[in-house]
């Protein structure tokens, strides 16, 4: 409460330069130190400074000079949190749902319309998940013209919703207009191959069965032959145009031209030039058809890479049981808000996060941890939606609800990966940008090489019954349609949204396509102790004594239980699981440095060090070899007098998590670097450096937290590429300096934040699963390519030599797509191998 006379009023700050916990204390404490500042709050993830300070006796630009003075920089901000000269228009992001996409040129066609609009900041269109992610100025720019541009590029555009746990999905506005864009699809093939079947047959059999003279033979297959072409085909020629508009090709340029020069030869061929050696209106038919065929195979096929995410949605339940009024109402879980009192019965799933108010039970999360046995749950204990609630029931306060649940940050997290760009893919966006008028040239040559140069070769003879002009027109159309631009714009995405969906099932969550790919080159990983190899917190690992074990715990829990020291803590809560009787003790004291002294049961307790024995006068020479032992291996150790007669020891440490060497085993298999990396001494970083196996030049230890970043760029200076592994607010200078961040799951927020990738069950072995993940789908995305650059290169010169009709190239390259989706999905048999 402010004094009498005294005029508070409060300021928020931008603070530069902060690089961990200890500079946000320094900022706090200099200013609480400052006259007529009254409080002062430092938020490190957010680097904002509020100050609520006494205007008469100091303003803002002397606030300011105090920070500056300790080494920071600070700005006043104005009522909206922005710097003054970092104020910025209105901002929108908006994802819609993109239907009618084939090839990554039909991606860039999309982008391109969305960036000429005035507004638009920003487009990012992913072929895999066939989304657009726009960001743009609301003020200049509405959905409705978003949605507009798309349409008017030849393709469809919806708004796609944010997925939260427990929707339904069969009303997701994305799902609903795929699935129309399906049911469209399949309507169209079977239109097309009604009407293309009588035309095969009537073309295999001039004239029909000796029904009809050739005339009407030619007359009813034009007939049967048109709806297909520009009703089926209708979709190929508005995506030509939009890319022409937009000065590009895509596979729709390819399919358009091709079917349209046997289409209109044909009719040519029907109605204008006597004997011109037959008709082919089943080649262009029958090109529609297997094209949409193909199309229809691989809708379905990337339908399945996004089944992870559909997968995590569906885990939430659909309702809720609270209690409102003092009545209980089962309703929709999107109704449940903050503060909501919810009754989780046994046997039913957590429909949000929150606090246990009172019950008792034991809870599975393996959803989320992956572990198997269930975690006992009561009054104050967290829980989290999507987990089953075993045995018991109780009743919880809902603190996290719709799109702020830890599932719904989860499923963020993965959509986010998903419809980014890994940097290999620029690769495949640069050859389809030229793929599409490399193809039309060389098809072009093609035709003129075959009418005007190999009639000079060869005898009439060679033809059979067609003309050279034909035997031109039917070699140029199989080059044009054999080329498929769709397999490589498909091999990164695909292969891009399986990863990330197979990580997020293994509780690993992958940020982005850049760190997929980078983790696969990683050389070196650097591994925070405290918290990410160990538990982060003091257990007891030994008591020894020439007294009963139960009896030196009792005294030294008595002596300890009012202390909150974490070592004290780490004592009493041993003794509480043990069920041994923890009695009062009197006459405590704490002796700075050494230990602490009191009375247990009429004796005279004292529990230390070394120093506080021998200051005491208490003879522990019997217990020395034993300490230094323990103190090697990097125990804290604690000595207990009883009536100033030595009687035992309690060693407690920082103890190691399971897994943690078997990881470091399985990175050092593996041929990469594995350091450690603390703040704590070099005796106590080498003890447990030698438990996981890792060499004295490998440990780099009382490194202040921050001078951890400083370590990595020496390490990187070196020529490597090198991951960070940490769980702390001291950690996030190195993790974001590193080439490859990783946040241990039940670390701050500030950490998680700054991790590309995140380890949800806080298990270091995930780090092997991260890095072996990314180079399997690495492998697909090379395969992928691999497969769609020999394809094309071996199927346009054998199409070039006349070797295959234009429906056969069709159908080979309908299935080219749908190959490398195929082989995108089996990366879901990945099996790490720790």
């Amino acid at each position: 409460m402010p004094e009498e006379g005294e005029e508070l009023s409060k300021a928020t700050l931008g603070v530069t330069g902060m690089t961990c916990a200890s500079c946000a204390a320094v900022i706090e404490k200099t200013l609480d130190r400052t006259e007529g500042v009254d409080g002062a709050a430092v938020n490190l993830a957010s680097e904002r400074l509020t100050v609520t300070f006494d205007s008469r006796e100091i303003d803002v630009d002397s606030i300011v000079r105090a920070v500056e003075d300790v080494g920071y920089g600070a700005t006043e901000l104005d009522g909206t949190g922005a710097r003054p000269d970092e104020q910025e228009s209105p901002h929108g992001r908006v994802t819609l749902a993109i239907m009618g996409m084939t090839c990554a040129a039909c991606a860039q066609v999309v982008e391109r319309s969305l960036d000429k609009l005035d507004g638009v900041d920003s487009t990012a269109v992913n072929l895999g998940n066939e989304t657009a992610t726009v960001e743009f100025d609301p003020t200049e720019v509405g959905i409705d013209d978003l949605i507009g541009a798309v349409r008017s590029a030849g393709y469809d555009a919806a708004v796609r919703p944010e997925r939260v746990p427990g929707m339904d999905l069969a009303h997701d506005e994305q799902a609903v207009a795929q699935e129309a864009y399906l049911k469209q699809q399949r309507h169209l093939l079977i239109f097309s191959a009604v009407l293309s079947l009588p035309i095969l047959l009537l073309a295999m059999v001039p004239p029909f069965m000796g029904m009809f003279p050739e005339q009407q033979t030619q007359y009813l297959m034009f007939a049967l032959a048109t709806p297909v072409q520009f009703i089926a085909g209708r979709q190929f020629y508005r995506g030509a145009w939009a890319a022409l508009k937009q000065r590009t090709g895509n596979m729709d340029t390819l399919i358009a031209v091709g079917t349209s020069a046997a289409y209109f030869y044909s009719v040519a061929a029907t109605f204008l030039i006597a004997d011109a050696g037959g008709v082919y209106y089943e080649t262009s038919v029958l090109l529609i058809t297997f094209v949409l065929f193909g199309k229809l195979l691989e809708a379905r096929a990337k339908g399945r890479t996004s089944d992870a995410v559909r997968r995590l949605v569906g885990l939430a339940p659909q309702t809720a049981r609270v209690v409102r009024g003092g009545e209980e109402l089962d309703v929709d879980v999107a109704e449940v808000v903050v503060g909501d009192t919810v009754i989780v019965r046994p046997g039913e799933k957590v429909p949000v996060d929150g606090i246990v108010l009172w019950g008792h039970s034991s809870v599975d999360e393996s959803m989320l941890t992956g572990e198997p046995i269930p975690v006992e749950k009561t009054s104050g204990d967290t829980v989290v939606g999507a987990t089953l609630n075993k045995t018991g029931a109780f009743t919880m306060r809902a603190t996290g609800v719709g799109a702020d649940t830890a599932l719904a940050r989860i499923v963020r997290m993965v959509e986010e990966a998903q419809g980014t760009k890994a940097p290999v893919q620029r690769f495949a966006d640069r050859v389809s940008a030229v793929f599409v008028p490399i193809v039309l040239v060389i098809a072009l040559v093609t035709f003129l090489v075959w009418l005007l140069i190999v009639p000079q070769f060869v005898s009439e003879s060679f033809y059979a019954d067609i003309t050279p002009f034909v035997k031109a027109l039917l070699t140029a159309t199989s080059v044009l349609v054999i080329a498929c631009p769709c397999a490589l714009g498909l091999a990164t995405p695909t292969a891009i949204m399986v990863g990330t969906g197979i990580g997020a099932e293994r509780g690993v969550l992958i940020r982005s396509g850049e760190s997929l790919e980078t983790a696969y080159r990683l050389d070196a990983v650097v591994f925070d102790k405290t918290g990410t190899m160990t538990h982060g917190k003091p257990e007891v690992t030994e008591i020894e004594g020439s007294v009963p074990t139960e009896r030196l715990l009792r005294f030294a829990a008595a002596i300890e239980r009012t202390s909150e020291h974490p070592l004290a803590e780490a004592i009493v809560g041993r003794a509480r699981f043990d069920g041994v009787e923890i009695p009062e003790a009197g006459s405590f004291e704490a002796v700075p440095g050494r230990g602490v002294r009191g009375r247990v049961d009429g004796a005279t307790i004292l529990l230390g060090n070394r120093a506080l024995m021998a200051e005491e006068g208490v003879d522990a020479d019997a217990f020395e070899e034993r300490v230094t032992a323990l103190e090697h291996e990097g125990r804290t150790v604690m000595l207990l007098a009883v009536d100033d007669e030595a009687v035992g020891l309690v060693a407690v440490a920082d103890t190691l998590k399971d897994g943690s060497k078997e990881a470091v085993e399985a990175l050092e298999g593996q041929g990469l670097e594995v350091y450690l990396l603390t703040g704590d001494n070099r005796r106590t970083a080498a003890a447990v450096a030698e438990k996981l196996g890792i060499g004295d030049e490998h440990v780099i230890a009382e490194v202040l937290p921050e001078h951890k970043a400083d370590t990595i760029v020496e390490l990187q200076e070196r020529g490597l590429k090198v991951a960070m592994v940490g769980d702390g607010i001291n950690d996030t200078p190195a993790l974001a300096q590193a080439d490859v961040g990783i946040a241990m799951g039940a670390g701050t927020d500030v950490a998680v934040e700054t991790g590309d990738i995140v380890l949800i069950r806080d298990d270091p072995r995930d780090v092997v699963v991260a890095i072996e993940l990314s180079a399997a789908t690495m492998r697909k995305i090379h395969g992928n390519f691999v497969w769609a650059l020999a394809y094309n290169s071996l199927g346009i010169p054998i199409a070039a030599l006349g070797l295959l009709r234009p429906e056969i190239a069709g159908a080979a390259m309908a299935l080219s797509s749908v190959s490398v989706v195929t082989n995108s999905l089996l990366l879901k048999r990945f099996k790490p191998s720790i």
